[in-house]
């Protein structure tokens, strides 16, 4: 099933697509989504050690080196990291990048970085070199908290030491420059409560700035979609089916071109439901010739601790088959394993 035509049917039956906390002793708590979680009984010293013997040993121990990093959260990696220089004198990023090769090395050392850091590096490598891959600069920001936006900017700072908004604008023009600044200011509402009044009143903007008017009101477009919470733009969708005779990603399709569309669209996209836009984006790396690992490996690691579950779920819901099958048959070797234990027990 498409994205369009689940986000259709949903608008349609007004359900609420994510469901991120439950009720538990009368207080509403999270619900972990992630497939990556703390390695119980962990002990950093031990874990060094065991790296340290499995990047010496004749040949490298590809399978210790996956099974240690798929199965220790984030926060974990960083105490091995520490111990292990502490103690080899050795950095273990430059150890594995000595001892791995290729898409293996590639995400091995994603998941020795801290999320921000990681975010930092995925936004440096879409700016820099010959063209701008737009669509992970959107994917970043769209789908980042304000409190991991502001923490990926720092570290986009201290790790080349520039600012991310001056390279924005010297990489990106125009509209789709104001947006992706827009999504920068972190000052997206994070409220879950909804206001129908809102949803009711933007629903009638968008409507204005778009299809009820010569030409488009871009920043109309802009300021809502970047300002408001996931729910409460979700209910603006609902309310905009029913002053249009289109639903809001098909008017943008007709109103748009070129980037700044592609960028409305995914912020749509990632408002009405994260997990499904980033089960789109895992199938899409999979369904033609050849495999974009990349985007294997920037969705599986940012997303880990996060909702990877929530994302294997939506997978197999919107494509009638599951992520683990196609990355079974996409991959192969110690890339493919990886990936797997990155997903979890199936």
């Amino acid at each position: 099933m498409s994205f369009f035509k689940k986000f259709y049917q949903n608008i349609i039956h007004d359900r609420d697509p994510d469901k991120d906390s439950i009720k538990v002793g009368g207080k509403m708590t999270p619900v972990f989504h992630g497939t990556v979680a703390p390695y119980p009984n962990f002990n950093a010293s031990k874990d060094a050690a065991v790296l340290q013997s499995a990047i010496n040993s004749k040949g490298v121990d590809e399978d210790v080196i996956i099974s240690v990093l798929v199965k220790r959260n984030n926060e974990q990696r960083q105490k091995i990291k520490a111990v292990y220089e502490a103690t080899t004198g050795e950095s273990l990023s430059r150890a594995l990048k000595s001892a791995l090769r290729s898409d293996l090395e590639d995400i091995s050392l994603a998941l020795l970085m801290t999320p921000a850091h990681f975010d930092a590096f995925l936004l440096r490598s879409a700016t820099k070199g010959l063209g701008t891959d737009e669509d992970v600069l959107v994917e970043v920001l769209a789908t980042r908290s304000n409190e991991q936006i502001r923490d990926l900017k720092k570290a986009f700072k201290a790790d080349y030491n520039k600012d991310l908004e001056d390279v924005i604008k010297d990489e990106t023009k125009g509209d789709f420059t104001t947006a992706l600044l827009a999504m920068l200011r972190a000052n997206k509402d994070e409220n879950t409560k909804v206001d129908m009044d809102k949803a009711h009143e933007d629903a009638e903007s968008l409507f204005e700035a778009g299809e009820n008017t010569k030409g488009v009101n871009v920043s109309a477009f802009i300021d809502i979609l970047t300002t408001r919470s996931g729910p409460q733009l979700s209910k603006t969708f609902q309310r905009y089916a029913c002053v249009s005779d289109m639903t809001l990603p098909k008017a943008l399709n007709v109103e748009l071109r070129g980037d700044i569309e592609d960028c409305l669209i995914d912020i749509v996209k990632c408002a009405w439901s994260t997990p499904a836009f980033f089960a789109e984006k895992l199938h899409r790396a999979m369904e033609r010739h050849g495999t974009c690992e990349d985007t294997l490996i920037r969705v599986l690691v940012s997303r880990s601790e996060i909702d990877l579950k929530k994302i294997l779920e939506e997978y197999r819901a919107m494509y009638d088959r599951t992520l683990q099958e196609d990355i079974l048959k996409d991959t192969k070797n110690h890339f493919e394993n990886i990936l797997l234990g990155l997903c979890g027990p199936h």
